[in-house]
């Protein structure tokens, strides 16, 4: 009679179990709104809705033009994965509690958690980010764009007269500075020592993360 009890018991947590499972499946994926960016470019070459996707660390982003990114987390460091390609990629600070950034080999994809903001296309980006009060994350820095694949090392003297102030750098070849007029976090990209892209990150906070 007990052992009849048990496998009773047993049938019927599996029963919940089966049915609660697509729940918490469900939980985990939210809409979104994506922009794509080529590597060492600052402008979008898709922006649209998007679904975001997070189990046990590992990513999932779904375009609506059916281009899907998954991302398996690597090593026992917070935020660095492998694609699925089998190449780098990390979860970068810039957007805040707006959403979240993944540099990629040869993309960099900005996490919007706002849907409301879809734009018709991505050539109206940085139009409507001159609009804000703050440049949307991603924006080129006008005023230091003419430093674009300068030499970092004679370049950075010109980046500070201007009234930019260095915070951090971290292992990626990312270094993070401070508009001096606004306090906006502004990210400078640089590889094989010269400087591949100056653009916005968001506000003073996303610089000390």
């Amino acid at each position: 009679m007990a052992i009849k009890s048990s496998n009773l018991f047993l049938a019927v947590a599996l029963a919940i179990a089966s049915l609660s499972f697509p729940v918490s499946v469900k939980a985990d994926t939210v809409n979104a709104r994506c922009d794509v960016f080529p590597k060492g470019q600052d402008r979008a070459t898709s922006s649209g809705s998007c679904t975001f996707s997070q189990r046990q660390g590992a990513v999932s982003i779904q375009l609506e033009n059916g281009r899907s990114y998954d991302l398996l987390p690597e090593g026992n460091r917070p935020g660095n994965y492998r694609d699925q390609n089998g190449d780098a990629a990390y979860r970068q600070a810039g957007l805040g509690d707006r959403g979240q950034i993944y540099r990629l080999a040869n993309e960099s994809i900005f996490v919007y958690w706002d849907t409301s903001a879809n734009r018709q296309n991505s050539g109206n980006r940085n139009r409507r980010a001159a609009a804000r009060r703050q440049p949307e994350a991603g924006t080129t820095v006008s005023r230091l764009s003419d430093l674009v694949g300068a030499r970092a090392g004679q370049a950075e003297n010109t980046v500070k007269e201007r009234g930019y102030r260095w915070v951090k750098s971290d292992d990626s070849g990312y270094g993070y500075w401070l508009e001096g007029r606004t306090n906006y976090c502004v990210t400078i990209r640089t590889e094989e020592g010269r400087y591949q892209s100056i653009v916005y990150t968001g506000g003073s906070e996303d610089c000390k993360k």
